[in-house]
């Protein structure tokens, strides 16, 4: 029998979003928001259920709350009543986070491709191929038996959630790959090779993205170019894999980017010299 799963929204004021809206609200993931937040908790003014896991964030553009679910679908409902005005099915199960940009919704699935589809109406615009989607795997991964197995990480949950910037489109991949594209066609103005999955969300501060890859290091990469500007290296687990890796999304303020990593340390970089 399947599980249902709920989206409930808080009876509470909202003011609506009127410019770009993406994971953490801006490119540079301070989560700063124009709304005024929930006063108080008031009781439960809808709920929604969409027969799928919901580990995507939701996005409020206007009136409409944009979110993806375990179900292979992307949902956009009506922020006042929940009613769905339309829903777009993928292949694959989408775990990101949508950014919603000159009303268009971008998205990735873990069908391995990413999508552009009108805010409007549900209907595509363009879609991306990537090399494919997987979730970071080890051998003896958490000390499970057999250690000589490969194993995906039961705790990668979430796929890259993207962020709009300057007409471009920026997410990471299961193909151990950052890409940039243009938001009005989805052709590739670049991508940039890790050596690992990456499925942290992507932050752009003074023209420079920052983004961690499951192979330890976090990056720092010319956004125009995807020329790599510099790296640091994390910590390493090489027996049993616990505790190696960035899933987190970096933050930038004040010339300076924050990350947790899977190594169980926090770190504040120069965002410019590192």
């Amino acid at each position: 029998m399947k599980r249902l799963f709920m989206l409930a929204l808080l009876a509470s004021p909202w003011s609506l979003f009127a410019q770009d809206v993406m994971f953490r609200g801006n490119p540079e993931h301070t989560g700063i928001y124009s709304a005024a937040g929930v006063p108080r908790f008031t009781g439960i003014k809808w709920q929604f259920h969409t027969k799928g896991q919901i580990l995507s964030s939701p996005a409020v553009a206007g009136d409409t709350l944009y979110v993806g679910s375990g179900n292979h679908c992307l949902y956009a409902l009506d922020l006042a009543t929940g009613a769905q005005k339309w829903l777009f099915q993928s292949e694959g199960r989408i775990t990101s986070s949508p950014a919603v940009s000159a009303g268009v919704v971008y998205f990735g699935s873990y069908d391995g491709n990413f999508y552009a589809v009108d805010a409007a109406n549900g209907k595509l615009k363009w879609k991306f191929q990537t090399g494919g989607e997987r979730r970071f795997a080890a051998k003896h991964l958490h000390g499970a038996a057999p250690a000589s197995e490969t194993m995906p990480d039961p705790f990668d949950f979430y796929l890259s959630s993207p962020v709009v910037w300057n007409g471009g489109v920026y997410f990471g991949s299961g193909d151990t790959n950052v890409y940039a594209l243009d938001t009005a066609t989805g052709s590739l103005r670049w991508k940039f090779k890790t050596d690992d999955v990456v499925h942290a969300a992507p932050a752009i501060s003074g023209g420079t993205l920052f983004v961690g890859s499951w192979d330890s290091y976090f990056y720092a990469l010319d956004a125009g170019s995807g020329k790599e500007v510099w790296r640091f290296k994390t910590g390493e687990d090489p027996d049993i894999h616990n505790q190696v890796g960035i899933q987190s999304s970096a933050a930038v303020a004040d010339g300076v980017v924050y990350f947790g990593c899977r190594d169980s340390k926090f770190y504040a970089l120069d965002a410019a010299t590192w």
